[in-house]
């Protein structure tokens, strides 16, 4: 029975793989539709119809290599997740049509091969919904890691001076890797003054302030001078109320202002080209 199911399969697989492709377009949502070409999506369908094939008639370890392949197309395609599940059963039930209309399928039959589908579609579907799982959790664990990359970054923007922006919420996280990028940028940049920029960081709490002025400490701790640029009034009145003592640390209101003061502090200054005659 298996071995008449893979050959009627492959015999009929254009027509299987339009009428899949038909019925899958009308469960595509219209975000679905703008981002994927019919090319890709045309391409990625016969993908799909070959994957399910090669867990009947390829080895395990083939199918599997398949199986990560496809499924890291798909995350990247955006398919959630329904979509490809929804896509195993429409592939049976389309199967299961063209037979009856082959007249391969006959009252007799029907329930044996009927059966005989599900048994080959269950464990396909769990090792898909598994495989896909663990692709994206994957996919979303590299960008949180490359946006934490971009999230705390030491620019040098003189000799010798370097510039922290900080942007959005400071968690403990968060934290610990701006003070990891600081020092080690410190050390590859040689920078003697650093300017830690606040401007877009909309809430300076307790715990937000502490990280601040630890990662101060720390610069300070690696022979260079640390500057808090960016202290709106509102900043400044809370870290005053939560007696925050901000004594060691030169502050400014911009950076701006920063820049000016970091130059000062290496011996130099920006001048009008008027000036110099």
């Amino acid at each position: 029975m298996q071995r008449n199911i893979i050959r009627f399969i492959t015999d009929y697989n254009k027509p299987i793989l339009y009428d899949w492709m038909d019925e899958m377009m009308g469960e595509a949502d219209d975000r679905m539709i703008d981002v994927v070409s019919d090319e890709v999506f045309n391409r990625a369908s016969q993908e799909f119809i070959e994957l399910i094939v090669s867990n009947l008639i390829d080895s395990e370890k083939e199918f599997h290599i398949k199986l990560k392949g496809f499924a890291e197309k798909v995350v990247h395609l955006n398919w959630p997740i329904t979509f490809v599940t929804t896509g195993l059963q429409k592939f049976k039930s389309i199967v299961l049509k063209k037979m009856w209309e082959e007249k391969i399928l006959t009252e007799e039959n029907n329930i044996d091969y009927t059966n005989r589908l599900d048994q080959w579609i269950s464990p396909m579907y769990k090792e898909i919904v598994s495989t896909y799982a663990k692709t994206w959790e994957r996919t979303v664990s590299m960008q949180k890691n490359a946006l934490q990359e971009l999230s705390a970054p030491l620019i040098p923007v003189f000799e010798q001076i370097s510039v922290m922006p900080l942007i959005g919420t400071i968690d403990t996280e968060r934290a610990k890797l701006i003070m990891e990028n600081l020092l080690n940028g410190i050390v590859e940049n040689r920078s003697e003054v650093v300017l830690i920029d606040i401007t877009g960081v909309p809430v300076v709490d307790t715990m937000v302030a502490h990280h601040i002025i630890h990662a101060a400490d720390a610069v300070r701790l690696v022979g260079a001078k640390c500057m808090i640029v960016g202290i709106r009034p509102e900043i400044a009145q809370t870290i005053v109320n939560l007696g925050i003592n901000l004594d060691q640390v030169i502050t400014t209101s911009t950076l701006k202002k920063g820049i000016e003061q970091a130059l000062a502090l290496t011996n130099r200054r920006i001048i009008e080209v008027g000036d110099m005659k």
